[in-house]
């Protein structure tokens, strides 16, 4: 099987070409926009720059590597930089997965395509693959453009989507919820953390597995791939506190509406996975798990 991976560079794009390239059955063409910025990089795999919102850049590549799946992960997902720089949004979530849905379509590859809980108002949360989506955000609507470009693309195609994405990127260039908790309680800092928003968080590399599991089955449609704990970042706080060993007397529960941001958040999403365990074989880690996960990086640092 010959995978493309676009956004190699980010957080996810990372997890799957780590798991991708122990697969002796698989052939890898990570992409990412300037260079490669991952370590360990196995001499089998093949590095090309690649810019999704260029059409040209993209159609050729894929003309040159023909790969006969496609994990489509780059995109734009600061959510308030969305709201804020909503023309930029556009092309890079909705404009660029034409390029990627046109290309796939020239060479009759098989797509998955990685969206978001964010496509939902969050009034009745966890969600299942056939729940009617209703975004509140610039964000979340980007996304949602982007499936119906998917769906109707006249190609082979999956949508994988998630919620709440947390782990250790190569770089450190991003922060997640466990290091920013259990660096404030370290440095004996006040928090403030939402009680009244609920998700089910998921760990980067169990993401990458989901993806994967599609590409080996090559399976169609939409599956949620997600963590399986219902929780609200003020219970994440909690577990991260407790398993670090820090003092939780510096947390304190918050509602949503003290926060100033752009873009608006919906209060309670998270998904049900049981089509991703019963055609997959999908089996995700528990929070406390993910926070184990990340601590044996951070050692390995």
């Amino acid at each position: 099987m010959k995978i493309l991976v676009t956004g190699s560079n980010g957080l996810l794009g990372q997890k799957l070409v780590q798991l991708i390239q122990t697969k002796s059955e698989c052939q890898l063409i990570a992409t990412s926009r300037g260079k490669n910025r991952l370590k360990n990089l196995s001499s089998a795999v093949i590095y090309e720059s690649m810019d999704i919102s260029n059409s040209d850049e993209v159609e050729r590549i894929f003309l040159k590597h023909k790969p006969d799946t496609v994990i489509h992960t780059a995109a734009m997902t600061q959510v308030d930089d969305c709201e804020l720089n909503q023309a930029d949004c556009w092309t890079m979530n909705v404009n660029a997965v034409q390029h990627v849905v046109n290309s796939c379509k020239a060479i009759n590859a098989f797509l998955i395509h990685v969206s978001t809980d964010f496509i939902f108002d969050g009034k009745d949360g966890p969600y299942d693959e056939n729940a009617t989506p209703n975004p509140v955000s610039h964000y979340g609507k980007s996304k949602l453009a982007a499936e119906e470009i998917v769906k109707t693309g006249k190609l082979r195609w999956a949508i994988a989507r998630t919620v709440l994405v947390y782990g250790i990127a190569a770089d450190m260039s991003r922060s997640n919820i466990i290091l920013w908790v259990k660096k404030n309680l370290e440095e004996k800092k006040q928090i403030k953390v939402v009680d009244d928003q609920w998700r089910t968080p998921t760990l980067a590399e169990d993401l990458a597995l989901g993806c994967f599991l599609i590409a080996e089955k090559k399976a169609p449609g939409i599956f949620n791939i997600s963590g399986k704990d219902f929780l609200t970042p003020y219970e994440m706080a909690l577990k991260t506190a407790d398993f670090f060993k820090l003092d939780r007397s510096f947390i304190t529960r918050a509602d949503a509406s003290i926060f100033t941001q752009p873009a608006r958040r919906p209060p309670k999403t998270g998904f049900i996975i049981d089509k991703a365990r019963n055609q997959l074989g999908y089996e995700p880690h528990s929070f406390e798990e993910g926070i184990r996960i990340v601590e044996a990086q951070l050692q390995l640092r």
